[in-house]
């Protein structure tokens, strides 16, 4: 059967060269598991990596839905005063001696005592005796059976953001004990895979690679920069752009009641529609490729585009948190934006498939 293939004047290295090689079933099937070993090793490794900075990471995810939930719990009230004039300040405008009131958004242990939320305190923007500039407290604190003299650091962030102010209400809920354990790890988990992509693509690369004529394997470096580049801008896109209004709209549905969000559950819920959007982002990179290597044209994409957009409306059916039309056009309109970039990347790079590149 092998012999069949050889043409007149070709040997057995120039044909397998042009060709690929020929690998039976088996063959195939070993080098599908060698990748996935070293596929598996890798992620292993950074994932441990990404467990000693499982805090970050946890806070990092967390933000976009720690700042809907404290503006979903708040009221909202105007601002004026007496004269009418009245103006919230940055932080930076504070200067040294400044005076006013600390109040302590989360119950804190001070020494021996522990400061119930709520309570506050005459407090004075003063140097320590490093010449660290700080917050102090302006009086004592009668807190519990103990007294806090006048002068004790408060912990008070400088350069925090006007609207960042921490308390029990904007919290995400756990149910047991293990549960932080889980979550740590799951966000560590996920956070490997993203940082893996590279790693990933490239075995899948090396996987595909011997079924290609020779010129086309060397398209294995632009389909892996840019796909890792194309899946990053799509986790940021939906943690930045899409994920922040989507969770004001869901949050802001339930002012009426008590929000008490499940941990687990949000971070499901953002995991999957980062890894969805990176996954989306993908068609760019893809349709490159494919349109490098004469396997998609521009006029095939063209030619099947209400198909695409039933799909495409599917896909943001399924990823949008909601069922409402507006959502779901939020996560549906970059899809349609980069099918029409699709379109004209294979405009740009298509050709046609030939054994040596070469278009006659």
């Amino acid at each position: 059967m092998a012999s069949t293939l050889l043409e007149s004047g070709d040997t057995g290295s120039e044909q397998e060269s042009r060709l690929g090689g020929q690998m039976s079933f088996l063959d195939h099937l070993d080098e599908l598991r060698r990748r996935l070993v070293r596929s598996v090793i890798f992620v292993f490794v950074v994932f441990m990596a990404c467990w000693f900075v499982s805090d970050y990471i946890y806070n990092f995810l967390a933000r976009p839905v720690l700042a809907a939930l404290a503006d979903a719990q708040r009221r909202q009230l105007p601002l004026g005063g007496i004269t009418g004039n009245e103006a919230a300040l940055p932080l930076s405008s504070a200067k040294e001696n400044d005076t006013g009131r600390y109040v302590f958004a989360d119950m804190t242990k001070l020494g021996a005592s522990v400061i119930p939320v709520g309570t506050s305190v005459a407090a004075r923007l003063a140097r320590d005796a490093q010449g660290q500039l700080g917050l102090f407290t302006d009086e004592p604190i009668y807190a519990g059976g103990t007294i806090i003299p006048k002068g004790v650091r408060l912990p008070f962030d400088l350069n925090a953001q006007p609207d960042v102010l921490p308390g029990l209400d904007d919290r995400l809920v756990v149910n047991t004990a293990l549960e932080p354990f889980s979550l740590y790890v799951k966000v560590s988990l996920y956070a490997a895979i993203c940082l893996s992509v590279p790693f990933l693509l490239w075995q899948i690369w090396a996987f595909v690679a011997p079924g290609l004529y020779p010129h086309e394997r060397g398209y294995a470096l632009p389909f892996v920069i840019l796909s890792s580049l194309f899946f990053v801008g799509g986790a940021a896109f939906a943690y930045y752009i899409i994920f922040p209004p989507a969770a004001r709209y869901l949050l802001g549905l339930g002012q009426d009641f008590r929000l008490l969000l499940k941990a687990n559950d949000y971070f499901d819920f953002i995991i999957f529609i980062m890894l969805g959007m990176g996954l989306i982002f993908q068609m760019p990179a893809v349709t490159y490729i494919l349109a490098r290597i004469g396997l998609v044209t521009a006029w095939l994409l063209v030619r099947i585009w209400k198909t695409s957009l039933i799909i495409i409306f599917v896909a943001a059916a399924v990823i949008s948190p909601t069922s409402d039309v507006l959502n779901m056009m939020l996560f549906a309109a970059p899809m349609l934006v980069l099918y029409v970039i699709s379109i004209f990347v294979a405009w740009l790079f298509g050709r046609p498939r030939t054994e040596t590149g070469v278009t006659t």
